[in-house]
């Protein structure tokens, strides 16, 4: 069988199943009663970090755990991470999309970027989003498809492209981001349980992410030439475009040429965008500033930058202000009721998003409170750990025993919470860096992150695709992402062994290697 065959048998399987929502909630049913064998074959093991304490199977069929779901139901919606990130930023790329000014700008991007170029600038835009946290999810992948559909390309192609760097390259960056002190903070607890005085900085695997971020572009640049743009004909194209125009996402006008009223609108759009980034930064790197400096982050109380957790609202307001300019400039609006109508009407198309999260959220928060997740990545990492695997062969099964969990257990610091006081000083203990360790479990983390269904935010990539192709389903992401995952695990570890072989440092301040 072809690859092509292959990964269409996967899209027709997977759309075959029940809606996303009603998979969910079969998801749910299957916790409910997973949870209630865990608990009544009593498992449960040592808690990794607090001394005298365990984690249990909590079943959610006895007393307390139907009481918690219905007492938590509403909570675990409205607390529903993506919910308000994807709302709040909405707000503004709603006005920014509304008022014409992201059509104007994307036909400038088709004037000034070269086609050839366009692969690999949405893959490298996917895997530097990790800047901004998790707002990539939400702005980049319609834009994506947006900017792909101006070239007669698919769409869909676009979405998966700059979709396969905001996940699987969540952990590289060409900058330090806010996962750096976060995961190299739980990494020092960890490593201090066996030194007291070692410390691991935050730029510890930097340099190791720069080249990351190179090798990740390259091979998504690959994987969607080779792989995922070959499996669309042309007339798949024309339909998908004809589904875009028939569902509001694409406009009759977006091959036209700029208009001057548009032209002064960009200009505008662009001088209060530049005033807003000004104030922003200003507000980000003076001490003092109100975006200055760190905070206790929950709820582990971590240190973590202020503005890292700031960078929605930012995007609202960095999207909402040019917005508003370049309508006022092009008479696009008039006065505020233009505005509150626009964002309404945004609001208006987020309806199946509302629907999938609310069942998405009771699944995830299900799954944690049961602790099952937790208790099969401690089991994971128990068993490696008395495998006795060969010293230079542990930092690649931690690579596939971190992508595996990340198909249970969806936040990346809650898994290394979990595991890295057991990995990082059993790795120290033959002779192995907590940074090595650390990168390890970062390559492993971020490779499936497109693929497992405790992603959050790929409800929302499935409404952007269902924009143009509205049967596309589960089986239609897993089956374009599949791809682009195990070319990332491949050429990962590929570039860890390189890595190690050479032992180059892993980042700046002595990140070394062996201990």
């Amino acid at each position: 069988m072809s690859q092509r065959s292959f990964l269409s048998v996967i899209e027709r399987v997977g759309n075959r199943l029940p809606d996303p929502a009603t998979l969910f909630l079969i998801g749910c049913g299957l916790v409910v009663l997973g949870s209630a064998a865990a608990a009544a074959a009593g498992w449960s093991l040592p808690h990794p970090t607090k001394a005298n304490e365990s984690i249990v199977a909590k079943s959610l069929l006895a007393t307390d755990g139907v009481q918690w779901i219905f007492v938590n139901m509403v909570k675990n919606f409205t607390d529903f991470h993506p919910l308000g990130v994807v709302l709040v930023a909405m707000l503004g790329v709603g006005v920014a999309e509304r008022s014409g000014l992201i059509a104007a700008i994307l036909r400038l991007v088709a004037v000034i970027t070269p086609s050839k170029l366009l692969t690999p600038a949405m893959v490298f835009l996917g895997v530097q989003s990790s800047m901004a946290a998790d707002a990539g999810y939400v702005v980049l992948p319609p834009l994506a498809a947006l900017i792909f559909a101006r070239f007669g390309r698919s769409p869909l192609v676009g979405i998966a492209a700059v979709f396969a760097g905001v996940a699987g390259g969540f952990s590289a960056n060409l900058l330090v981001t806010s996962l750096d002190p976060l995961l190299s903070g739980l990494t020092q607890q960890a490593a201090q349980l066996l030194k007291e005085d070692r410390q691991v900085l935050a730029t510890s695997n930097w340099y190791f992410m720069i080249v990351s971020t190179l090798l990740l572009t390259l091979v998504g640049w690959f994987v969607t030439s080779r792989f995922i743009e070959s499996r669309f004909s042309k007339a798949d194209v024309d339909e998908q475009l004809a589904a875009g125009r028939a569902s509001g996402a694409l406009s009759d006008e977006s091959h036209a040429s700029l208009k001057p009223e548009e032209k002064r609108g960009l200009v505008a759009a662009f001088v209060v965008l530049l005033l807003g980034c000004a104030v922003f930064a200003y507000a980000i790197a003076v001490p003092g500033a109100p975006l200055h400096g760190d905070y206790p982050k929950p709820p582990r109380n971590l240190p973590a930058p202020v503005w890292g957790d700031s960078v929605v609202p930012m995007l609202l307001i960095l999207f909402l202000l040019p917005g508003i300019a370049y309508g006022i400039s092009t008479r696009a609006i008039k006065n505020d009721r233009a505005v509150a109508k626009m964002m309404g009407d945004t609001m208006s198309t987020m309806g199946s998003y509302l629907v999938l999260a609310f069942f998405a959220s009771q699944f995830i928060a299900w799954f944690n409170w049961s602790n099952l997740g937790s208790l099969v990545a401690l089991t994971g990492a128990e068993a490696v750990r008395d495998a006795n695997v060969p010293k230079m062969a542990l930092p690649f099964v931690l690579v596939l025993l971190a992508a595996f969990i990340n198909l249970l257990v969806s936040s990346a610091s809650a898994k290394w919470a979990m595991m890295a006081p057991v990995f990082v000083p059993m790795m120290m203990s033959l002779g192995i860096a907590p940074e090595l360790t650390q990168a390890a479990y970062r390559v492993g983390d971020s490779v499936t992150n497109m693929i497992t269904p405790l992603n959050a935010y790929l409800v929302i990539i499935l409404v952007y695709m269902q924009r143009y192709a509205p049967k596309a389903g589960l089986g239609s992401i897993i089956s374009m992402m599949l791809p682009y995952s195990l070319a990332f695990l491949v050429g990962w570890m590929v570039l860890l062994g390189l890595w190690m072989a050479l032992d180059l440092p892993l980042g700046p301040g002595g990140a070394k290697m062996w201990e």
